[in-house]
């Protein structure tokens, strides 16, 4: 199959949504990170899919619509605190995850009776989606476990000859995908299962209680199902062997220096110093570039070949808890609490 990169110009995306009403597969830009999208409510058209990207069939799909009133094609159920924190955050990074219609195939829910939706903020994404007038099933559009896309060019190395078209928007402005929460039956409580740049502090402007699910900071159960995507399987993860690394920069070093290894790697903040020689990839500078810039430096890992790689760990409150996450993720839950001597 060859796979066509497009600028996203009218025609271009009237192309693209012209696939996706064939059945097909198109990965396309949002705020957060690329998404591999399809028909929704297509099963033969969701499992390409899952087929491209080697996905586990029991992972959720998360279904992007053009406008909030689209909510109710894909939900059997919309509570009113949906519409008001639709109302604050739509559109825009939030997955809130409903009951879903009968509309909504399995293999879209991963089997579940719910779904996550969100209406994305991005412009071409949003163009997009309204030309395909169709809700769009869109994990991100990497292999799956690898780092998520943030670029067109990180795409095409993941799918080139397993999609027709990827839509180039430039950079993701978050670099995290997006927060996805659950409701609880009283109405007036939300559980983030994975977190993302709307952050817990936020959805208190709209809720009286938040909670953090325990898939967050932990590995789930095996055999217990994964309500959210990202809460399940490793991920997020380059090929090299990653740690954790908790602690202040001092107490980071001297792990570094005391645990030496062939083909190690440091990952490491944009003020840190380099450890005794040993190469390096930057990160950010605060929690906020963290999440931007992580993906791209767990790819860059990758190309300069590292074996091992040593992640100083970020802060775990605001959005710091998604890059925590996805770091933490990246590292099969690997984690070392490192003290300075």
């Amino acid at each position: 199959m060859k796979t066509d990169v497009l600028t996203p110009t009218e025609e271009n995306l009237s192309l693209a949504a012209e696939k996706i009403r064939a059945g097909e597969v198109v990965a396309f830009p949002t705020e957060t990170v690329y998404g591999l999208g399809a028909n929704a409510l297509e099963p033969d058209a969701v499992k390409k899919i899952f087929n491209a990207k080697g996905r586990p069939a029991d992972n959720p799909l998360i279904v992007h619509i053009g406008r909030v009133d689209d909510i109710e094609k894909v939900a059997s159920y919309v509570p009113d605190i949906a519409y008001k924190l639709a109302e604050k955050f739509w559109p825009g990074p939030l997955t809130i995850i409903l009951p879903k219609s009968e509309n909504v195939p399995k293999i879209t829910s991963g089997g579940l009776d719910t779904v996550g939706i969100r209406f994305p903020s991005n412009p071409v994404a949003r163009r997009f989606i309204e030309l395909c007038g169709v809700p769009i099933a869109a994990p991100s559009a990497n292999l799956s476990g690898s780092p998520s896309p943030t670029t067109a060019k990180r795409v095409f190395e993941d799918m080139n000859g397993r999609i027709p078209v990827i839509i180039d928007g430039g950079e993701c402005k978050f670099g995290v995908e997006s927060t996805v929460i659950s409701i609880d039956r009283s109405g007036d409580s939300v559980k983030i299962l994975r977190p993302g740049a709307v952050t817990d502090e936020m959805l208190l402007e709209v809720v009286d209680s938040v909670v953090i699910d325990g898939g967050v900071l932990h590995e789930i159960p095996s055999g217990q199902k994964a309500l959210s995507p990202g809460m399940k399987y490793k991920h997020y993860s380059p090929k090299a062997d990653v740690t954790l690394v908790k602690g202040s920069y001092e107490a980071y070093s001297e792990y570094v220096k005391n645990n030496p290894k062939d083909g190690l790697f440091c990952l490491i903040f944009d003020e840190d110093e380099a450890v005794d020689g040993v190469p390096y990839v930057t990160y950010g500078k605060d929690s906020e570039t963290q999440a931007h810039r992580l993906f791209e430096a767990l790819r860059e890992l990758d190309e300069r070949g590292a074996r091992f790689v040593y992640a100083r760990s970020p802060e775990s409150t605001g959005i710091g808890l998604a890059v925590f996450n996805r770091i933490l993720r990246a590292a099969g839950f690997k984690i070392v609490e490192a003290e300075s001597e």
